[in-house]
This record gives structure tokens, sequence and C-alpha cells, in this order.
């Protein structure tokens, strides 16, 4: 299955399986977002597509509507972001709109790194060194 052919059958409205077929999404993504990672057990407990469904219109509606970037002027704490340079997300799509509304902010780029640090192979020591001095 493709990812295009799981979110088709995700948007039929007879399905009943929509767990089951976000689970699978869920892979081929976590497959697509990696660099190099290591062998894992997945910590994902149940896919609930359901869920996912409303929580991510909400998100969508907040993004495409410039609020959600607007909410990161609310920050007053110290903020880093620990980006993968092979991360899908585009690291300047996230560097630029953070630095330009939260006064304290960082952003570091691993190298060889998708978007979960803490599995790739090349970056996931610098993530926990980056990680502890932060804390």
């Amino acid at each position: 299955m493709t990812i295009d052919s799981l979110s088709e059958i995700l948007n039929d409205p007879e399905r009943q399986d929509k767990n089951e077929i976000f689970a699978q999404l869920g892979e081929l993504i976590s497959k697509a977002d990696s660099y190099d990672p290591l062998p894992y057990k997945s910590d994902v407990i149940e896919y609930q597509y359901y869920i996912f469904e409303n929580v991510w219109k909400e998100a969508e509606e907040l993004r495409r509507s410039g609020k959600l970037v607007a909410l990161g002027k609310k920050i007053r704490c110290p903020v880093v972001a620990i980006h993968g340079d092979c991360d899908a997300h585009s690291a300047e799509g996230v560097k630029i709109p953070l630095a330009s509304v939260i006064k304290n902010f960082r952003f570091i780029l691993l190298k060889n790194c998708g978007h979960r640090p803490w599995i790739e192979r090349a970056a996931k020591d610098a993530f926990y060194t980056i990680l502890k001095k932060e804390l």
C-alpha cells in the first residue's frame, strides 16, 4: 500500500477499520521521515484515527490562519528547536516563523537526521547531549 492509497481509504466514510489503516499509514510515514533509524519498537499504544482527524482539522486551521505562529508571541521561556537536516519538514519552515515570534529562540540542526533524532543512528548521541545540556 502507498501513502496515497491509505489516505484514500481513510477518506471512505464506509470503512470501519480506520484505526488499522491509520496504523499502516503511520508506519509508512515513519519510514519516510527517517534518515538512518536504529532498530526500535514503536511506542504507539493505540492508533485512534478519529481523534487524530478532529485534532488535525483544528491544527490545520490554526496554521492556515497564522494563529498558530502568533501564539508563539505568548511564550516567555527560552525555546530550543532541535531539527534534523533530512527531516521532511523544512528546517527553514520551522526556524524562520518561530524566530520571528519567540524572543529567546535558538535553532540547532543535526546532520544525517530525520524527524525523530532519538532513533537516528548518526544523530541520537548528539540529540541526547543537547537535550541534557538544555534541561
